[in-house]
């Protein structure tokens, strides 16, 4: 199990904050799962049905939807899962396919709105830290293109460095690959998004994991409060 904490530099600029965290293990990433395409079906026509009709503005009124949005403006971002649930929702878009950990992940994401990178813990070195972005910090983004970290943004950290952080996402040593059977989930919830939706992130991904690997072990799940 690994090591997780967050910093105090996390907790005095971050107040109100919340991360949520799954690792699991014992997983198979490799075989297409017709019960997990069943559930992106599930969950795609209960968005349409939930969000018809809805306006950008309507979005804004979901407490979740709004903390994101107003965190990014703060970096003149734009809050991408409220496009991807547009696109869903209100363009009939379906869900993508890229493996089953990482599916997982979108199906649940789009549903609660809760942010979540995932991460292959076989590539992830040493302890991990929640911290926040100084000055100067910098990534390598899982396409290969360097970044330079907005300061005051959430990031996550391991004995590399940085490996994602909100407004950028991942790197590119750590992501999960169809070849990973052990998994660490990050949820980044800045203050006003419901603890709630924090939890039932974290629980919907990990029934959707089970979907396909029912014997998969929950090494670490939990919820920091800030």
């Amino acid at each position: 199990m690994l090591s997780i904490t967050v910093t105090e530099v996390w907790k005095s600029v971050h107040p109100g904050a919340s991360i949520g965290l799954l690792e699991v293990s014992g997983v198979d990433n490799t075989i297409a799962s017709v019960e997990l395409e069943a559930r992106k079906r599930e969950v795609e026509a209960h968005l349409r049905e939930k969000y018809q009709g809805h306006t950008r503005q309507d979005f804004l009124s979901i407490p979740a939807m709004l903390a994101y949005v107003q965190y990014y403006k703060r970096f003149s971002k734009t809050y991408h899962v409220l496009q991807q649930v547009e696109s869903i929702a209100l363009k009939n878009k379906n869900l993508p396919t890229v493996s089953p950990l990482v599916d997982s992940n979108f199906i649940a994401e789009v549903d609660t709105l809760a942010l979540t990178a995932g991460h292959d813990v076989s590539k992830l070195q040493g302890s991990i830290l929640i911290d926040v972005a100084q000055k100067g910090d910098r990534m390598t983004q899982m396409n290969g293109a360097p970044k330079e970290i907005f300061e005051g943004d959430m990031v996550m950290k391991d004995g590399h460095g940085i490996c994602c952080c909100i407004i950028y996402g991942q790197d590119n040593l750590s992501y999960i690959s169809p070849e990973t059977t052990h998994a660490l989930y990050v949820v980044y919830a800045p203050a006003g998004v419901p603890v709630e939706a924090v939890e039932a992130q974290l629980q919907a991904i990990e029934a959707n994991i089970r979907l396909f690997s029912p014997l998969a072990v929950v090494e670490h799940s939990r919820v920091i409060t800030n």
